[in-house]
């Protein structure tokens, strides 16, 4: 009896040492065991914040687009540490993002998992029931010159449009700015209730170069449990003299002008009077697609139909599409569809090495809800294909 009794004991003190008090991110599995093993050791009120501290690092405390990117650059974050030192770190990063959390407050994101597990339990505030997402647009910040600013608020709205009432969640919501198909910028925050004050893009934070007519558009996505809402604004004017312009280039006064028809003769460049000089090669003219970008577009979008979606990816090239998980996304990306029905495609401007493709079409989601659609694809000439190279949705 008492060698079972001591047998019991030293199998329970080696299972005790077994369980890991940091992270251990050498891969997924590890990540996910070690966080657990760390969690287990905490009270049912610091398991929770440990989990929202996760998560709010997770969602804000790194740069990755889908969510197997996005946990290996946690995992590089937080690998070797212990949970004071995650708790510790998320409070700045929630800080830094004017999120209002804190990890010695109570909780207040409801049941966080970073690792997926997001079907709705009987009390997840974060399952909100919506009909759709509504955005609402203010200028801000008027310094006497124009606005400065624009405030940017989604509302998570019921089938009549009004404001659904919710509290305690902790809602992933997602801004994206584009100027002519090419995103500018993307920012984070909790929606923790439907008083949620929204974004404040600063128009100093956006280059002045990349805006195209004084115009953005605009989408925001908010993530529910059940559904990730998505909605946006085209079109929206900014101030143009308070987009960022690079500050002017300092020139050295005490620089000697260089006199252009000097020739350094130790210089490697060949002397244009020397005879024997070698002449400057021309460069090559790129390779000229054999295909009509139109039918690159129509191929695409039937892809897109068809959900060849890896086909549809590879003809791509565009970075704002990101990762072929993001692209492929079955809530967020081009895996919601269910079906393209294409009206007319026409193109816009064709040269050696760009195009621009307008295309109307209708787009029917997996809920069956149906969208008509105006888009202008942007493309480009890579190694003699036509690659889609921006995407943007018209008023």
């Amino acid at each position: 009896m008492k060698k079972f009794s001591f047998l019991l004991v030293f199998s329970l003190l080696l299972f005790t040492a077994c369980k890991k008090d940091h992270v251990d991110a050498t891969n997924t599995k590890t990540l996910q065991s070690s966080i657990n093993d760390m969690a287990s050791s905490l009270t049912t009120i610091k398991q929770i914040k440990f989990n929202e501290a996760l998560y709010i690092l997770k969602t804000f405390g790194v740069e990755a687009d889908g969510d197997v990117a996005e946990l290996k650059a946690l995992g590089q974050l937080i690998n070797g540490k212990k949970v004071p030192e995650i708790m510790s770190l998320a409070d700045q990063v929630a800080q830094k993002n004017g999120i209002e959390w804190a990890s010695t407050a109570p909780p207040s994101l409801g049941e966080m998992n970073i690792f997926g597990d997001e079907k709705a339990k009987e009390s997840d505030p974060n399952d909100v029931k919506a009909s759709s997402l509504s955005i609402i647009t203010r200028p801000t910040g008027d310094d006497g010159n124009g606005a400065t600013a624009l405030q940017i608020i989604p509302r998570l709205v019921d089938a009549a449009g009004k404001p659904v009432s919710f509290t305690g969640a902790g809602l992933e919501a997602t801004l994206e700015v584009f100027s002519n198909g090419v995103k500018l910028s993307t920012a984070k925050n909790l929606m923790q209730d439907n008083n949620f004050k929204g974004f404040n893009l600063k128009f100093s934070s956006i280059a002045a170069s990349k805006v195209v007519d004084n115009k953005i558009d605009i989408t925001i996505s908010v993530k529910t449990t059940a559904k990730t809402f998505k909605m946006s604004k085209i079109g929206l004017d900014v101030n143009p003299s308070a987009l960022k312009v690079p500050a002017p280039a300092v020139v050295d006064s005490t620089v000697v002008p260089q006199d252009p028809s000097a020739v350094d003769p130790n210089s490697p460049v060949a002397n244009p009077a020397d005879p024997n000089a070698t002449p400057a090669t021309t460069p090559a003219t790129p390779k000229q697609p054999a295909a009509d970008p139109k039918a690159t577009v129509n191929k695409f979008l039937n892809n897109v139909s068809s959900q060849n979606l890896k086909a549809a990816f590879d003809a791509s090239s565009n970075p704002n599409w990101g990762s072929y998980e993001s692209f492929s996304n079955p809530t967020s990306g081009f895996g919601s569809v269910k079906n393209v029905s294409v009206k007319n495609i026409t193109p816009n401007a064709v040269n050696a090495n760009s195009a621009s493709v307008n295309a109307t079409y209708d787009v029917t989601d997996k809920n069956g809800k149906t969208t008509a659609l105006k888009v202008t694809f942007g493309l480009k000439n890579v190694n003699g294909d036509w690659k889609i190279s921006s995407y943007k949705i018209n008023p």
